[in-house]
């Protein structure tokens, strides 16, 4: 069997929401430059194959739908694209895959931005497409509507519609990016001095992208990426997401609560995966850690944390507390049920990333489930080798249509 992918998602002091009054932790350094890079350099050191950074469009909120008053919880982000842009100079391996929300934002403007990241980190950048259905988020770009919602009235058939054309809109989102990323052809550029030509403007393309919520004309005024296609990821936690995972992204980041619910849900996306055409998908399971020495220490850590938040700690996401032995055990199980990797959500920044880096990387190494080094053997330099993903052919060259 392939050795395991391995990444984690960085957000704030981390997904627990007492992790910034953690000891360790560096509540004043959050919004530092500094604070990333060191995140981004652990995480290179312990090979894995990317990071990806949350990011949104409105304040952090314990509410689902709206905002809340609480002023004991870390507020406030910095963008994540551009984070992901500071940390690429000081890495020279690991995958950044930045969060940006389709909803409300232009397809034109992020395009370039990860082109422009793909350059910047030499063929490593990717982007995690998030939509965006708080009505109070809307308010901000005044643009559009959209009612507030309840858990109710999204199992009502009006909720149901709603949230279906939020991941159609992502899906066209995706698809207008793929275009602009392909709307100059590799060899675009002549940059012959003696003719006083910079680029054949023949092979620059206007991808003239008609559909219900874009009108592009094109092309891109940045060339085409070095990976070609930069790599796409999406969250999804039920059947219209895994629809967009399927037909649009290269990596899609699912919540199994145990192995055979890992396995229908790689089931699930398998079939809407043919159905669209398409094969190859990376299917990742998602994991809060709180990992220690022992599990003792891992569980008293988790009620520690809670009792200050004062709450139970709940996510989307299976929660594991243990060691890095016994999460060892776990993610290789579950890859049993036919997932391609795993991104880990450490509870406290910088601990739990430290201990998978540290107690992790090394147990899966042992058991011979994990790389030893980027280097060497032909280990490729840009994410999509990473990921065992080949570079795609552009799809306005005469000569591939």
């Amino acid at each position: 069997m392939s050795p395991l992918h391995l990444a984690v998602a960085l957000d704030g002091a981390g997904w627990h929401p007492a992790a910034w009054r953690e000891p360790d932790a560096q509540p004043d350094r959050l919004f530092t430059p500094a604070y990333w890079v060191g995140l981004a350099k652990e995480a290179e050191r312990g090979l894995l194959d990317f990071i990806t950074i949350e990011d949104g469009l409105d304040l952090q909120s314990d509410t689902r739908f709206g905002p809340d008053e609480r002023t004991d919880r870390v507020r406030g982000r910095l963008d994540a694209v551009l984070i992901a842009a500071r940390v690429a100079p000081a890495t020279r391996h690991i995958g950044l895959v930045p969060t940006a929300i389709t909803t409300h934002t232009e397809p034109f403007h992020l395009s370039k931005a990860i082109a422009t990241l793909d350059y910047v980190s030499g063929g490593r950048a990717g982007v995690r497409v998030q939509v965006a259905g708080r009505a109070d988020t809307a308010a901000h770009f005044g643009r559009r509507e959209i009612p507030p919602l309840s858990t109710e009235q999204l199992a009502e058939p009006g909720g149901r519609r709603l949230v279906a054309e939020h991941f159609d809109e992502a899906a066209d989102y995706v698809e207008v990016l793929r275009r602009l990323w392909d709307s100059w052809e590799d060899d675009a550029e002549i940059r012959d001095v003696a003719t006083g030509r910079f680029i054949d403007r023949d092979k620059l393309h206007y991808i003239d992208f008609e559909g219900r919520w874009f009108s592009v004309k094109g092309p891109s005024i940045t060339p085409r990426p070095p990976q070609g296609q930069p790599v796409v990821a999406a969250l999804g936690h039920a059947s219209v997401p895994y629809r967009l995972i399927a037909r649009s992204a290269d990596i899609g980041f699912v919540t199994p609560r145990d192995r055979s619910h890992a396995a229908e849900i790689v089931t699930e996306v398998r079939g809407a995966e043919t159905e669209s055409g398409r094969a190859g998908v990376h299917l990742f399971g998602d994991v809060v850690v709180f990992l220690d020495d022992t599990a003792a220490a891992a569980r008293a850590r988790r009620e520690r944390l809670d009792e200050r938040a004062g709450v139970k700690y709940s996510s989307d996401a299976y929660i594991f507390a243990g060691t890095p032995a016994e999460l060892a055990d776990l993610l290789l199980d579950w890859r049993e049920a036919g997932l391609s990797g795993f991104r880990l959500r450490p509870a406290a920044l910088p601990h739990d990333l430290a201990q998978v880096t540290g107690g992790l990387v090394p147990e899966l190494q042992r058991r011979g489930a994990f790389r030893a080094g980027y280097a060497g053997d032909g280990w490729p330099a840009t994410l999509r080798g990473l990921l065992g993903l080949s570079r795609p052919a552009n799809r306005y060259r005469l000569d591939v249509a």
